[in-house]
């Protein structure tokens, strides 16, 4: 238990409901990071804590969970390649602990997607870049056949 002697909610002004931000890309920095473990107890997840840095979002918190150690090799297999994704946009590829990708600028992919068990809107991080390029796909990889006709390029074999 924590002490909240001399605190009247009478005198501060409630939070306001955050709304989800608009899907697409924000310039953000890493604030926090923590090994957590699973629900089921059987590995551990590193939540990372993403701050924007700019715009009309500026300062709005939104967060990633890497599955790291799970059970599901596939779980991890997307949270390794993720984490690489987050290592090269801030410009630390072979980092020795999670605090060192802290306070480093890059741009991340917000999506808006809606929750199965509420119904209600979420943010959801779906990619990572460094501030200085192009704009990338919310996911990873993209299969020829989810592209577009017209966006396709030939390859002449």
């Amino acid at each position: 238990m924590a002490s909240l002697n001399g605190f009247n909610a009478e005198e501060v002004e409630p939070a306001a409901k955050f709304d989800p931000i608009p899907a697409g890309r924000y310039q953000a920095i890493i604030t926090d990071s923590e090994q957590k473990p699973t629900k089921a107890g059987t590995g551990h997840y590193l939540q990372l804590t993403f701050q924007i840095q700019e715009g009309t979002y500026k300062g709005r918190i939104l967060w990633a969970r890497l599955n790291l150690d799970n059970p599901n090799a596939t779980a991890v297999q997307i949270a390794r390649a993720e984490l690489s994704a987050i290592c090269r946009a801030v410009g630390v590829t072979a980092p020795g602990d999670s605090v060192e990708l802290h306070n480093l600028p890059l741009m991340i992919t917000v999506k808006v997607r809606r929750r199965v068990d509420t119904g209600d809107l979420q943010n959801e991080i779906g990619g990572y870049s460094s501030r200085s390029e192009k704009s990338t796909p919310a996911s990873a990889t993209q299969s020829k056949k989810d592209t577009p006709p017209w966006q396709r390029t030939s390859q002449a074999g």
